[in-house]
Formats: structure tokens, C-alpha cells, sequence
């Protein structure tokens, strides 16, 4: 009962926070989808090439939510430490497990709206061009193996900010090399082979931009996916990084519990 009430009351104070800050939500809401725009006018030479819409937008649909996602986790918890708040939760019988899943699924659900946004404006665009969007069922096994590595990495970042506290270029910088390597503007196998390797390896939402892509433009099933490392590793990473990062948030936790920082900042 302790662990469902505490997991619910961590949903509920993310959600408070989401509709408290509805305007910085709106302005993100209207500034990712232009970001998404003016990407593709870069690369279309200032024209919104139908060839480069999709393949674009599926990366950026991406890149936003692991932006947001992990940037709320992340604020959630160094806010908490700036105001005292994380070290009383931690005096109370509340469970740990049921606090960082609770913070999980609020910052999952409060990414939705801006990769929503900028997934309607493609939409619009595709459509505007005279091109069809196309849907196909699978694409859920890709989405949901890049929203639990996202969470994976969350974990991470905020493992460190309990010990390390003032780390938040790390999560910035973070997700600049995902748009620059991790395949979400330039597919992978357009890229040098050292660097697509890494990206495999250990960018949450590489493999997942892949097998969409695989999926909706090449019209390939789950099955048989021609670029990247297969199915397999599609879903065999989200889960290495997420046990990384719940080993990793344990011995730091443990780490900052034990020398009493808490609450310093």
C-alpha cells in the first residue's frame, strides 16, 4: 500500500508541475515543431522536400522525447535537492523504487505533448506536400524500446546529480551529440563506421530511428530489418541500459545517503 501511494503521489506532483509550467510547455510545444521545420529547410536547400520530411521527422519525434524526458527526470530530482525536498523524502517510509518509477512515468507522460507537436506538424507538412504518412502497427516494439532506454539514461544523469549535483551541461551536451550522431537527422549508415557503432551501441534512440525508418519507409517487417544490428539488439539495448542505470542510481543513492549530501547543493 506504502509503495502504491508513494508511486502515485510522485505521478501526481509530476503532473502538477507539468500544468504549472503550461507556459514554458506551449512555447516548446511551438519551438520543436519550428526546429523540425527549419531542419528540414536546411537540408532541402529552403525547400520542404517531401523525400526529407518523413526520414526527418522520425528522428526529431524522437530527439524531443528523449530531450524532454530526460530533462524533466533530471530537473525533478536537482530541484528537489536545491530546496531541501529530497532529503525529508528520504526520512519517510517511502520507498525509493516507488519514487523514481513514480518520477519515470510523470516524465514520460509530460514528454508526450511537444513530441506530440512536432509529430502533428509533420503530419500537416507531409500532407500539405501531396505525400502519404504512412502507419504501420510495429513501429510500437521500436517506440517502446527507445522510451525504456530513455529512462535508462535518465537514471543515470540522475544517479550523478544526487553525488555530483552541478552536471547539467552533461545532459545538454547529451542530447546535442544525439542530434548530431545518434542517426535522428542523418541516418547511420551514412555516417563513418566508428560513429554508427558507438550510436548502436549506446544512444537510447538510435537503434529505435532505424528500425522505424526500416519499417514505415522501407516497408520492411520487425523480422527482417536490412540496417542497423536487427531485432535483437533493438531490444536487448534498452534493457542493457536500463540495468545500467538502475545499478548505477543505486550505488550512487547508496554513495550520497552514506556521506549525508542529500540535501547539499
Amino acid at each position: 500500500m506504502t509503495f502504491a501511494r508513494g508511486l502515485a503521489a510522485e505521478v501526481r506532483k509530476g503532473l502538477l508541475n507539468l500544468v504549472a509550467g503550461w507556459r514554458e510547455g506551449l512555447i516548446q510545444m511551438i519551438t520543436f515543431p519550428l526546429f523540425y521545420l527549419l531542419i528540414v529547410l536546411f537540408m532541402g536547400r529552403g525547400q520542404l522536400r517531401a523525400e526529407l520530411l518523413l526520414p526527418v521527422l522520425l528522428g526529431m519525434v524522437a530527439l524531443t522525447f528523449i530531450h524532454e524526458q530526460v530533462n524533466r527526470m533530471f530537473w525533478s530530482y536537482l530541484g528537489d535537492i536545491q530546496s531541501g525536498v529530497l532529503e525529508q523524502t528520504y526520512l519517510t517510509p517511502l520507498p525509493s523504487a516507488a519514487r523514481i518509477l513514480g518520477r519515470q512515468v510523470a516524465a514520460v507522460i509530460s514528454a508526450l505533448p511537444t513530441a506530440l507537436a512536432v509529430l502533428a506538424t509533420g503530419a500537416v507538412a507531409i500532407a500539405v506536400q501531396g505525400g502519404p504518412l504512412p502507419f504501420d502497427a510495429q513501429v510500437i516494439v521500436p517506440l517502446a524500446a527507445i522510451a525504456l532506454g530513455t529512462c535508462g539514461l535518465a537514471l543515470i544523469l540522475c544517479g550523478l546529480t544526487l553525488v555530483f549535483k552541478r552536471i547539467e551541461i552533461i545532459t545538454q551536451l547529451s542530447v546535442a551529440v544525439y542530434a548530431i550522431a545518434g542517426g535522428t537527422l542523418v541516418p547511420l549508415a551514412a555516417m563513418p563506421d566508428p560513429i554508427a557503432f558507438l550510436s548502436r551501441l549506446v544512444v537510447p534512440i538510435a537503434p529505435g530511428i532505424e528500425a522505424m525508418r526500416d519499417i514505415l519507409l522501407g516497408g520492411h517487417s520487425l523480422t527482417a530489418l536490412p540496417t542497423g544490428w536487427g531485432l535483437g539488439w533493438l531490444l536487448v539495448q534498452p534493457l542493457l541500459i536500463t540495468t545500467a542505470g538502475v545499478v548505477l542510481f543505486n550505488r550512487l543513492e547508496h554513495l550520497a545517503r552514506h556521506r549525508g549530501t542529500l540535501g547539499r547543493y
